[in-house]
């Protein structure tokens, strides 16, 4: 009984803490939400400002600001204290994927639950889909849509 061997013992399962340390990506999940924003709102007006990045992500404006700063020093947006926030080049390459995974994961959603708002859930599953999942996502929704 103590030399028992399953296959889930040779599994490298991870916590999803674990599978970010892995990842050793330099932008987080919440950065992520805030350049999309970001690029959303600079699509439109070329920038955004601190105090409207707060209300549309529902934070306070000091939590916009200490963001904007860390994107800032990531090189993805330029942003000065009490300025607008605009992408950078870098910021935009990433933003306009942010922008078109969100997109993506939202037409399915709406597709396979017919409706036509699943913001919420698109939301909380964005972060978690790579790009050959959503490129393969994109082929799905091609064909659901010829059904």
């Amino acid at each position: 009984m103590d030399e028992m061997n399953t296959d889930l013992d040779n599994t490298a399962y991870r916590t999803l803490k674990g599978y970010e340390i892995m990842e050793n990506s330099q932008i987080t999940y919440a950065m992520e939400d805030y350049l999309e924003m970001i690029c959303r709102h600079a699509n439109e007006k070329g920038y955004v400002r601190i105090n409207s990045l707060a209300s549309m992500l529902g934070v306070k404006p000091s939590s916009s600001s200490k963001m904007a700063n860390n994107l800032r020093d990531l090189g993805f947006v330029e942003y000065e204290k009490y300025g607008v926030i605009k992408p950078t080049p870098k910021g935009w390459e990433l933003g306009k994927y942010l922008l078109y995974r969100h997109d993506v994961l939202h037409r399915l959603f709406c597709l396979i639950n017919r409706s036509e708002d699943e913001l919420e859930q698109t939301e909380k599953v964005e972060h978690f889909i790579n790009q050959k999942t959503l490129h393969n996502i994109v082929r799905l929704i091609a064909l659901l849509e010829k059904l």
